[in-house]
């Protein structure tokens, strides 16, 4: 079915993004860069939805992929939806929807893993990791962790935190990755492994469809 001007114009927008940049945008940088509104985007991605060019599955934890049709030798793109988690919680209630702050699409070849999820950096602690303030981070749920990986801590119950985890004898430790933060440490009952970091959104990529929240 042929693409009406606009349509063809937020199509091969995606195909580009999806090409440089290995994921969709979102709906927010979209109207940004194309200089309509968010309505209109959504809109736009509907028309192009039911013109069989672009594909939707599922409600939460959405992929997206983009069919270029008569475009030879090129194929298509697969983007992911992540839910960004606003706090972390205990097992499988962090996934709930409530609790999420937005959600980030992602190239799906790049983070193939089972429930990922993103946390949103706040502060310095690890910028010697290559993880900066208002980074994302892509994490892997696992409840273990071994001795060097960067993980997701839940501590007593109530504050999530990433550092690189280190199990000793007697006590786990929380390293930073800059000097001007401490080493945490922490008895083995106040910690609890919520997930590896697999990947970091960087900077101006780490925007998301939903509203923006400190933490």
């Amino acid at each position: 079915m042929e693409l009406t001007d606009k349509q063809q114009q937020v199509f091969d927008y995606l195909m580009e993004r999806m090409d440089e940049e290995g994921r969709i945008p979102t709906l927010r940088q979209a109207a940004a860069d194309l200089g309509v509104s968010h309505t209109a985007v959504a809109q736009l991605i509907n028309q192009l939805e039911k013109k069989n060019v672009l594909e939707r599955e599922g409600y939460y934890g959405r992929t997206v992929r983009l069919y270029p049709g008569t475009r030879e030798g090129r194929s298509h793109g697969v983007g992911r939806e992540l839910p960004i988690v606003g706090r972390v919680t205990a097992g499988l209630p962090m996934y709930a929807q409530q609790e999420w702050e937005g959600t980030m699409v992602v190239d799906s070849s790049l983070f193939p893993g089972d429930n990922l999820f993103c946390l949103r950096i706040k502060g310095q602690s690890m910028k010697d990791a290559g993880i900066f303030d208002g980074d994302l981070v892509v994490c892997e749920p696992r409840q273990y962790a071994e001795n060097g990986e960067i993980v997701a801590v839940l501590i007593q119950g109530e504050e999530a935190t990433v550092k690189r985890f280190f199990r000793y004898a007697d006590h786990i430790e929380l390293r930073p990755a800059n000097d001007a933060y401490q080493v945490m440490c922490y008895p083995f009952s106040e910690l609890l492994v919520q997930g590896k970091v697999v990947g970091v959104i960087r900077g101006r990529h780490a925007e998301f469809d939903g509203e923006r929240k400190e933490r």
